[in-house]
């Protein structure tokens, strides 16, 4: 055979996630699920068309850095600077009472107050990927509740330092002191840059002008400027995806640059929906399956248990019920960070290798459950307080 043996899995694995993508569209149902199902059956669990996983998370993770960027682009400085209050305070708020709910339970359970602690931290981080597709799709990112939604994402991001240097603290290894500090520092620098950007009305950037004379020199271009702050951003022991959302918001505020968005808006299509397939791999059926009772339980308390906890925290923070509510079915599943917590715990023996195996798919069954569960939501409650994008900025 004269072809390349990657093709099969290329044109299997866009044949099935178009046709997949249809069938959605037309029941009116997020693309999101078309994605992480793709995943599951192209990969090792199903047709096998995929075996490498580790290069799809790769490629996702690419995804998530662009599709901070394009955040960052679209974000609303105003309303952002507004939600502050609410972010911090209702970021802070989530993590303790997560704290304090694990508590409870492994106390019942007879669990070390390191995995407890663990846990904790682990359930109280929601995916930036998957709510934020679900706002855009909605064209809820600059209503009231999209603009807190994300104020609380950016805020979790920062947090996830803290929280590796408190699970590095209790293992027996301990932290390096030398990248703790550079975290701390770095983490002030994005605040002070994030905070100066808002204040900015234009930035120019003369030489950025050479290169609208041609498509191809854009694209380039365009890349640097979205994956280079993410690379800084990931030197410094950052997210690289809080990096690109900088990156977006520095490229918003100079003079003609919405040559950057359309020269990566293909790029943002395809390693988003990568993305969300390697969700889909990972999602072991047979673990599943084995312990389905178990999984469907915590399942249920995630989502039940992560929209209390946000609705009280935001209602603290004089939300209304309604915004609360709804603010909170958005934030209750377990997001991608909470994979990178759960192997260091395993690494650090916090949790057992059966415990990792648990934690993991209930973040991978959360992030496919979620679409499911703000759309009940978003029947629940009354459709004025769903609000919307107002239709100017749609129409613009």
């Amino acid at each position: 055979m004269h072809f390349d043996p990657i093709l099969p899995a290329v044109v299997g694995t866009t044949f099935i996630g178009l046709l997949l993508s249809l069938i959605f569209r037309h029941f009116k149902l997020p693309l999101v699920l078309a994605y992480i199902l793709t995943g599951l059956i192209v990969g090792p669990q199903c047709l096998s068309l995929i075996n490498d996983i580790d290069v799809i998370e790769t490629m996702g993770s690419l995804g998530v850095i662009l599709l901070l960027f394009f955040i960052g682009m679209e974000v609303s400085p105003d309303k952002l600077r507004r939600s502050w209050r609410v972010s911090i305070g209702s970021t802070g708020l989530q993590i303790i009472l997560s704290v304090a709910s694990m508590f409870v339970i492994g106390s019942l359970l007879d669990w070390s107050a390191q995995r407890i602690v663990l846990l904790g931290f682990v359930m109280s981080l929601s995916s930036t990927a998957v709510v934020l597709k679900l706002m855009q799709d909605k064209n809820e990112l600059h209503s009231e509740q999209g603009q807190h939604v994300l104020g609380i994402l950016l805020v979790q991001d920062l947090a996830v330092i803290p929280m590796v240097i408190v699970i590095g603290i209790m293992d027996e290894s301990g932290v390096q002191s030398d990248v703790v500090a550079m975290q701390v520092g770095a983490g002030i620098g994005v605040l002070l840059l994030v905070r100066w950007l808002l204040n900015q009305e234009h930035i120019e950037f003369r030489w950025l002008n050479k290169l609208k004379v041609n498509h191809e020199l854009q694209v380039f271009g365009a890349l640097l400027c979205c994956f280079g702050l993410a690379l800084l951003s990931g030197f410094m022991h950052l997210s690289t995806a809080l990096g690109a959302f900088v990156g977006g918001m520095l490229v918003a505020k100079m003079k003609d640059s919405i040559w950057i968005r359309s020269s990566l808006e293909a790029f943002h299509v395809v390693f988003i929906a990568l993305f969300f397939m390697s969700i889909g791999m990972l999602l072991n059926m047979e673990f599943i399956v084995q312990n389905s009772t178990l999984l469907g339980t915590l399942l249920v308390m995630v989502l039940v248990g992560n929209t209390i906890i946000a609705t009280v925290t935001l209602r603290l923070l004089k939300l209304s019920w309604s915004k609360s509510l709804y603010t909170a079915a958005m934030l209750a599943q377990v997001g991608e960070f909470s994979f990178i917590l759960a192997t260091l715990g395993r690494q650090s023996k916090l949790i057992t290798d059966y415990g990792y195996h648990v934690t993991v798919a209930v973040i991978a069954l959360s992030l496919f459950a979620s679409p499911f569960w703000v759309a009940l939501a978003r029947k629940i409650l009354p459709a004025e307080h769903v609000s919307k994008v107002p239709s100017d900025i749609t129409e613009a």
